[in-house]
């Protein structure tokens, strides 16, 4: 099987888009600090187009930067705590419950991103990693193992979780201060089987067979239950008595401004794969002013808006290869749609056959031919 070469973007080596270079940040455990999201807001600003995207791994981009502005916006990005070792940068693909320490799940697992990707960045072996090598910590309840990491962390109690490979085989349980050293010897067995692959489903049969007898791992015995969640949209209740606020916006662009009034509010930001934005750790009557403070700005905190379930890949004119400009008619979509309805069913709205962008769950997709005419694709 012949693999084509990693062009997956990160901060120091962008992707060359149609409406300029395209910068990815990488997120591990899709937390941002306030401080960060103001400075990532302003270097978006003032070196992209004035948008961040939430991307369907849980990371951030920016878009339309100029080729002589790509160093100082990754400077800007460093400054921020955002990125460090250029190295290391693609690799930190780490994402985490969303809700794991506040509402529900077995074990609080947010301390484990840190370390996790600690100990990845330490091993100069791991810069070799693919920047789509995808590392997963669930909580028990199933939602990262749907996502089909290549390496998962799943609790099973408060103190254990079993390590998931290749969504197939389980090595566990282990002790959870165990867990990120066990991760990592993973993806470093992975490697020593790569030839060249990028993630654990590239290989052939015989080398995934090599990768699971090298780690011990076995596809006996209860496999954790993936578990598409409903949105986490709207207002939640935290084991701890606070408020967790979720949010979505449409297409996940999240405007310089919307990013600047969200990091106002002075609390760590998280960004789930399915494009949400969640602001925890308020109390109610903080959480109501920030409703009325940003629902005016764009933010949708109702999980029965169509924007919960509809998205689409960038489209004309920013992407080459689509042939039409896909978001503009989601737009009219939705806008036809009868404002007091449930939110339709998952729909992804696509400009050409490559599909970016593309949730996990099943899905309508809806593809531009050729011409540019839009057709429903089942």
């Amino acid at each position: 099987m012949s693999i084509p070469a990693d062009r997956c973007p990160g901060v120091f080596r962008t992707h060359q888009a149609a409406d300029g270079a395209l910068a990815r940040i990488r997120v591990p455990g899709g937390v941002i600090a306030s401080e960060a999201l103001d400075a990532l807001a302003l270097a978006a600003d003032e070196f992209g187009d004035g948008t961040i995207e939430l991307t369907v791994r849980g990371n951030l981009q920016v878009r339309g930067i100029a080729e002589n502005d790509v160093a100082a916006f990754a400077e800007a990005v460093i400054a921020a705590g955002l990125a460090s070792d250029s190295a290391h940068d693609r690799v930190r693909n780490v994402i985490v419950s969303p809700f794991s320490g506040r509402v529900g799940g077995l074990a609080d697992l947010r301390p484990f991103a840190d370390a996790l990707v600690d100990t990845l960045v330490a091993a100069d072996w791991s810069a070799v990693l693919s920047g789509r090598f995808w590392f997963g910590l669930d909580d028990g309840r199933g939602d990262v193992l749907a996502r089909t990491t290549d390496v998962a962390g799943v609790a099973v109690d408060s103190d254990h979780a079993v390590v998931v490979i290749g969504g197939s085989h389980v090595i566990g349980p282990v002790p959870l201060r165990d867990l990120p050293d066990q991760m990592v010897a993973a993806a470093r067995a992975f490697l020593d089987v790569a030839e060249g692959a990028w993630r654990i489903s590239d290989l052939d049969e015989d080398r995934r067979t090599t990768l699971f007898s090298a780690l011990g791992a076995s596809a006996e015995g209860p496999l954790p239950v993936p578990r598409h969640p409903e949105p986490r949209v709207g207002w939640f209740d935290q084991t701890d008595g606070r408020v967790m606020l979720g949010a979505v916006v449409p297409f996940g662009n999240l405007s310089a401004e919307q990013a600047r009034y969200a990091a106002a509010i002075g609390v760590h930001v998280s960004i789930t794969t399915e494009r949400e934005i969640l602001i925890g750790d308020l109390d109610e009557a903080v959480a109501e002013t920030v409703v009325r403070v940003l629902a005016p700005l764009g933010f949708i905190f109702d999980s029965r808006s169509p924007w919960t379930t509809l998205t689409a890949c960038t489209g004309s004119p920013g992407c080459a290869k689509s042939a039409a400009d896909v978001r503009t008619a989601l737009r009219d979509h939705v806008a036809d749609l009868d404002p007091d309805a449930d939110a339709p069913p998952h729909g992804h709205w696509i400009g050409c056959d490559r599909g970016c962008g593309s949730p996990a769950r099943s899905h309508v997709r809806v593809l531009a031919s050729a011409d540019g005419t839009l057709r429903r694709v089942d």
